[in-house]
């Protein structure tokens, strides 16, 4: 019996549909080696020419390559009814791991959207700071994960969905209001009593990395928080200034709880990540929901 996976038909006829092998490793959330790898095997195993490569022309499909191709369609359109067939009545189960911002700020609207098309469909929820997430899915706790901090791991996909301004924000006292007035800056503020997020946090990751770049070594750090609500309390009350998401101050801001004053030039955007084992395959209900949310965002800025 010819040893063929569902896995390698899948890439071959992705590949035959893009043209590009490039294009096939992104819609699969795969690297290019990968693909190239697959097609390689199902070229040695049925002892053909499946695609014609060239640098300077697109990947087309040898005559083989074309039989093969409506072949590969038929059996996957087969293998789809048959798990379609076998899951009708049960529940899938996402097993997801956020931090903190994208928990409170982007999953609820992502799962709400997402399970109103997949009714069947039921989660798991671990929360943790972006270290902690990350270590699940090193631990097999969880299988797709929510960051904002991104590593040199290299058994993880990182892909970008969102980005997030920083801003440096206070307490809305007649000083803060004044300086709003005159047109002082985040970089302004910068050596005031300052609250911190834990160090694992991939918010305070950003903002290390940010103060960095502007040179700013040893910051008048009062106190470190795990929680930004009770950060954006204690800024209220007058205790210090703090560094956060635009996205996580938004409604304090809109209700005059708090103040924010923009970096400029402004600061760059923080960036939120969706995660998972780079050697973990993927189920189509996971396949669905990262599509999902990168649908829904976009990786665009959320708080223009």
């Amino acid at each position: 019996m010819l040893d063929i996976s569902i896995r390698q038909l899948e890439v071959f006829v992705a590949t035959a549909e893009y043209c590009s092998f490039t294009k096939a490793a992104e819609d699969l959330h795969l690297t290019q080696s990968t693909v190239s790898m697959h097609i390689r095997t199902l070229e040695e195993v049925l002892g053909v020419c499946l695609i014609e490569r060239g640098a300077r022309k697109r990947n087309i499909l040898t005559e083989e390559g074309k039989r093969v191709y409506l072949i590969a369609k038929d059996i996957l359109s087969r293998a789809e009814a048959l798990v379609e067939h076998q899951t009708v009545g049960e529940e899938e189960v996402l097993r997801i791991g956020t931090s903190t911002v994208p928990a409170q700020y982007l999953l609820p609207k992502l799962l709400s959207s997402f399970l109103k098309k997949h009714v069947r469909v039921k989660y798991i929820l671990r929360r943790g700071d972006s270290e902690h997430v990350l270590q699940y899915l090193r631990n097999g706790e969880i299988r797709i994960g929510l960051t904002g901090y991104k590593n040199s791991d290299r058994s993880l996909v990182f892909q970008e969905i969102a980005r997030d301004r920083l801003v440096l924000i206070t307490e809305n006292s007649e000083t803060f209001r004044s300086f709003q007035k005159v047109g002082k800056k985040g970089q302004d503020l910068l050596s005031l009593p300052m609250i911190a997020r834990v160090e694992s946090s991939g918010t305070q990751h950003a903002v290390d990395a940010f103060l960095q770049r502007l040179g700013v070594q040893a910051p008048n750090i009062v106190a470190r928080m795990d929680n930004p609500e009770s950060i954006k309390m204690s800024v209220a009350e007058g205790i210090g200034v703090s560094i956060m998401s635009d996205l996580a101050v938004s409604s304090e801001l809109r209700a005059g709880k708090l103040l924010a004053f923009p970096f400029e030039p402004q600061a760059e955007a923080r960036k939120l990540y969706i995660v998972w084992p780079r050697d973990m395959l993927l189920t189509a209900t996971e396949l669905k929901f990262i599509q999902h949310v990168k649908a829904q965002t976009g990786a665009i800025l959320l708080s223009e």
